[in-house]
């Protein structure tokens, strides 16, 4: 004791070294802290870039109970003749008419135009589920909740989380893996697709998922942290 007192000036500032040093590994490289803070999420369901989000429903045109209307033909009434010079003018008539008929058959008849159809409107887009699976704990981690995979009949489809919940730590990534959720850790980031940060150990969440990625190849999805190399929970999509 006498002689840290004796050379206080010297042990002090390392003493405040140390504990810089040490508080730096434990929250800074180790991330200590988030093992005792949740990173609660709430995120609505996607929206695409149709215009589809989560609830839409496809609406389609209300029926008409309108039944077309036909007129008939126009009759002529021809009223009984009283008299025989009345008769005789009205076949002399009859006979102009069949004669006029007889000339205008000649002619070509008018060609009647169709009336314009209506085309039904199209379908708003619907997003349907293409694949899901439920999240399970990998090692001493927890995991739980549903992965779905959501398209809306576009190349764009969205990862989503519902119900989900894991332990918190530090690097913590979204990967689509080709390997099985429950495949030995080191299978688990040989060949993946990183979807970016996790927003939340907690929470609904929504993903983007790239065009070009093929889901049965990479069906599996993960959360990893990438600062220790080990996975947290992973679900299979099918």
């Amino acid at each position: 004791m006498s002689w840290i007192r004796r050379n206080l000036k010297f042990v002090a500032p390392l003493t405040v070294a140390v504990a810089a040093g040490v508080a730096y590994l434990a929250f800074g490289v180790f991330g200590v802290h988030t093992l005792f803070i949740d990173d609660t999420v709430d995120e609505d369901g996607p929206v695409f870039a149709s215009g589809a989000a989560a609830g839409d429903a496809v609406d389609t045109p209300a029926a008409s109970g309108d039944e077309p209307t036909v007129e008939a033909p126009a009759t002529t009434k021809v009223d009984k003749l009283g008299d025989d010079g009345e008769v005789q003018a009205s076949l002399d008539a009859a006979d102009a008419a069949d004669t006029d008929a007889s000339a205008g058959a000649d002619e070509a008849a008018p060609t009647e135009s169709a009336a314009p159809s209506t085309a039904a409107p199209a379908a708003a887009p619907q997003i349907v589920t293409v694949a899901e699976g439920m999240f399970i704990p990998r090692g001493r981690y927890s995991g739980e909740g549903t992965a779905r995979v959501l398209n809306d009949g576009s190349e764009q489809r969205f990862l989503r989380f519902e119900n989900f919940s894991t332990d918190n730590g530090p690097d913590l990534n979204v990967y689509l893996v080709n390997a099985d959720a429950a495949a030995d850790s080191g299978a688990l980031d040989d060949d993946v697709v990183d979807l970016g940060d996790l927003k939340g150990n907690i929470g609904d969440q929504n993903y983007e998922i790239p065009p070009d990625v093929d889901l049965s190849v990479y069906d599996t999805v993960v959360v990893w942290c990438v600062r220790f190399s080990t996975p947290f929970t992973a679900a299979d999509l099918v």
